[in-house]
């Protein structure tokens, strides 16, 4: 049986699975299919939502390497806890909403919903230390 902490990992995998989607409609969309279809050796710059969609993308994937790190250290090391439980779903609940609110151009929110995601991975971190 997975832990909480590895269970919000794999719904935090298939957020990752919905953004690249959401991303690649809307960067198809914006760019035509003969630039999407070819080799893209210039990439085009993308702007509006295909471009906050691609910055919240790749915001997620930098993220979802230190969260991926902290579940596995809770994991292996014994330390999983009704504490590192929480913090994994604040995490994920932060990351969904962090699309729209980068989507969307919520200032300053945006930045306040990364950084109670940064907090809850960091957490869990400290947690597996203690």
């Amino acid at each position: 049986m997975m832990t909480v902490e590895l269970t919000v990992l794999a719904l935090a995998g298939l957020l990752q699975a919905i953004q690249f989607a959401a991303f690649s409609i809307a960067a198809n969309r914006q760019v035509g299919p003969s630039v999407a279809m070819g080799p893209r050796d210039d990439p085009p710059a993308l702007s509006g939502i295909a471009g906050r969609l691609q910055r919240a993308l790749n915001n997620h994937f930098e993220g979802l390497i230190l969260f991926t790190l902290a579940v596995v250290l809770v994991t292996l090391g014994g330390a999983a806890s009704g504490l590192t439980a929480a913090c994994a779903w604040i995490y994920l609940v932060a990351r969904t909403a962090y699309v729209p609110a980068y989507v969307l151009g919520w200032v300053p929110w945006r930045s306040v919903i990364w950084t109670v995601g940064f907090a809850a991975t960091l957490v869990m971190i400290l947690a597996s230390l203690f």
